[in-house]
Order: C-alpha cells, then sequence, then structure tokens
C-alpha cells in the first residue's frame, strides 16, 4: 500500500496509486449547494489536497475520479477555468513579498488571458482577468485560495506589516465580490480565522465551513475510515510492535485521534502522523516534530501565557470563531492551529471545554514547549 505523505497533487495521488480517503461527496455538495466558502484547519491536515482536488473535479478531469464517490453523482463533467493560488510557499519578512507573490500569479494568467494597460493596481488586474477569463472562455471562473493566513501569521509580532499585508489581502480578496456574476465558485482556506472580518469585510456572502457539522470531516480520517481503507496499514504497524490488532487500534486512538471541529462531532484522526505511523511501523511524534511554528510560541511568551491552564479552557462560541481578539488572549488561536479542540460542551450556557486532543499534542507541550520557556 502506497500512502500519500506529503502529496497535495491529486492528479499525482491518483495517478500513481496512492491510497485516496475519498471526501469527494462532501467536494460535491459543497459545489452544488453553495458558491464561496472559508474553512480554517490545522497545518498539515490535508487542506492543500482538497484544494487540489477540488481543482480537479472543477477542470471535467472526470478518469481521476474513478470509482469515487462523486463519479456517480456528477452527470454533467463541466470543465471550468481554475485559477488556484497558494501563499504557502515564500517568506513574508517585509511587505513586498505579498505583492510580488500575487504579482507572480497574476502576470502568469495575464499571459494566458490578457492584460489591459490601464489595470494597474493588484485589485485591478485580479478583475481584468476574471472578466476577461470569462469572456474567452464563455464559462464563470473557480478561485482556489490555500493559506490565505500565511503572511498574516509571519507578521505577528509586527503591527505595521500585519497592517499591511491585511490592506493589500482586503483589496485583493474584495475582487471576489465585485466580479460575483462571473465566478462559479470560490474556496479559501487557512490555519486561522484571526484576519478574516478585516480581510474578508467585503465578502458577506462568504460561509464558513469550519465549525459546520456537514463537513466536519472533510479533513482528517474518522475512524470509519481507519478501518475502510487502512486494515493492511494496522496489521503492519501490530505485528512491527508486537502488539495486538485491537493494542494497536487502542493506542494509534489515543496517540492521533481526538480532534473535533463541532461540539457534536465525530473525533476525527491527525492524517499526517497516521498516515506516518502506517508507513514507518512506528508510533511518533509526527505532526509535531514537524515545527511548532514560531507565531504560537510567540503568542504564548508575550502573554506569559501558564502552559497548564491549556487543558482547563472554558470558552464560548465567539471566542472560538473569533478573529481579531488575538490581541487579548491565545486561546481561540491554539485552537485554530489544532493544539487544542472541543473536549466538551455545556449546551445551557453554550461554553465549549478545551483540552489536548492526544498523547501526541500533550506530549509535544511537555517536552517542546515547557523546554522553551524555560530555556529563553
Amino acid at each position: 500500500m502506497k500512502y500519500p505523505i506529503g502529496i497535495q497533487s491529486f492528479e499525482s495521488l491518483r495517478s500513481n496509486g496512492y491510497v485516496y480517503v475519498d471526501k469527494t461527496a462532501l467536494i460535491y455538495k459543497l459545489a452544488n449547494e453553495g458558491h464561496y466558502y472559508f474553512l480554517s484547519r490545522p497545518r498539515r491536515f490535508g487542506k492543500s489536497l482538497l484544494m487540489s482536488t477540488m481543482a480537479a473535479y472543477f477542470s471535467g478531469k472526470r478518469e481521476l475520479f474513478k470509482g469515487l464517490a462523486i463519479e456517480q453523482l456528477e452527470k454533467e463533467w463541466t470543465a471550468y477555468p481554475v485559477l488556484h493560488l497558494d501563499l504557502n510557499t515564500d517568506k513574508y519578512d517585509h511587505k513586498e513579498v505579498l505583492e510580488q507573490r500575487l504579482n507572480l500569479f497574476l502576470s502568469e494568467w495575464e499571459e494566458r488571458y490578457g492584460r489591459n494597460v490601464n489595470e494597474v493596481t493588484l485589485s485591478q488586474r485580479f478583475e481584468g482577468i476574471i472578466k476577461r477569463i470569462y469572456q474567452k472562455e464563455g464559462k464563470p471562473v473557480v478561485i482556489l485560495v490555500d493559506e490565505y493566513d500565511k503572511p498574516l501569521l509571519q507578521a505577528i509580532g509586527n503591527d505595521e506589516l500585519q497592517s499591511a499585508y491585511r490592506n493589500t489581502l482586503k483589496a485583493f480578496y474584495g475582487t471576489l465580490k465585485s466580479q460575483d456574476r462571473y465566478i462559479r465558485f470560490a474556496f479559501l482556506t487557512g490555519v486561522t480565522k484571526f484576519g478574516k472580518v478585516s480581510v474578508f469585510s467585503d465578502l458577506n456572502n462568504l460561509t464558513d465551513i469550519s465549525m459546520d457539522a456537514r463537513y466536519q470531516t472533510i479533513c482528517g480520517i474518522t475512524e470509519e475510515e481507519m478501518h475502510a481503507y487502512f486494515e493492511e496499514g494496522i496489521r503492519y504497524v501490530a505485528e512491527n510492535n508486537e502488539m495486538t490488532v485491537e493494542e494497536t487500534c487502542a493506542k494509534l486512538k489515543r496517540r492521533y485521534d481526538g480532534y473535533h471541529f463541532h461540539q457534536r462531532s465525530v473525533g476525527v484522526y491527525n492524517p499526517f502522523s497516521l498516515l506516518n505511523t502506517f508507513a514507518k511501523g512506528e508510533f511518533g511524534s509526527y505532526w509535531f516534530e514537524t515545527g511548532t511554528p514560531t507565531f504560537l510560541v510567540q503568542l504564548l511568551q508575550r502573554d506569559k501565557f501558564y502552559l497548564p491552564d491549556l487543558t482547563q479552557q472554558q470558552v464560548t462560541s465567539d471566542m472560538l470563531n473569533t478573529i481579531d481578539t488575538i490581541n487579548d488572549n491565545p486561546i481561540s488561536i491554539i485552537y485554530q492551529s489544532g493544539y487544542l479542540t472541543i473536549k466538551d460542551y455545556d449546551k445551557e450556557f453554550q461554553i465549549y471545554t478545551l483540552g489536548f486532543p492526544n498523547e501526541e499534542v500533550e506530549e509535544g507541550f511537555t517536552n517542546y514547549l515547557m523546554h522553551f520557556f524555560f530555556s529563553s
């Protein structure tokens, strides 16, 4: 069995025989019930693969979906022009980097669809591209934005740079509303929501599905999916560690399950850690060891946050969905980043209890962050 560790291209995954956990029924539901969506999920949780899958679907590449749920659901397989922006690749340490990254995308599209010399600003050029694509292709455009918040996260602690990035992105994404009649579908992802109100304030038709029960499993792997797709991997881990299958499943659950994105949600496993465990046959801290984001450490240090309190957090839904209270309390961004999750919900008072999702994250905080704090 070939495990798609680090594979973010749906076409590559399907063409080269990697196992794919079928999320296409949810993609079909999104595509046919709305037009503008936003999703917040932790890093290495499958967002980029989700975006690539959407790109293939909207490009009409039916052959890639053979045997998947959407093959039977979709009857038309219309090929739409797709604009895919990925903001994850640069180091956004000065203002010009974001403008340069956006300019690269725009220039590439302008080579294909033409440019009006009177379009000067980034947003004007984006508007012109969308309109010309529609006029040339005769079909509305699909727009996919991956890691919208990467520049904002890297500018935490630098208010001037943060403000500059927000202003640039606000104008750029505002194009989506002004060109609405030319857009078939738009989907934007990121780790956090802390820039969502200010960056997307003009997009009042943007549906946030981050805590939507209908889409709680669109990223991550459920218990049912683990057994449906990975029985071979489970047996390999069991044999390699001289454990029974039952013992192995119990340990997999303790270490990697437990992420909840709705008060009534099923738990989902961290896909990156689960796939690495199946591939290597060893339990490890795969997700945590890929690197704790600098912004998280900076926030905790800045607020002199008492780390043991992380397991005793009780918050309202407003705080979980907060965008700009990052300056007052880091809990929302810690939750959105995947280091805390929903453990319980008081329906009467509408209060969420948060805690570590699993052993991997709890051990990571204990072994890394506390050491970092005490040695700083």
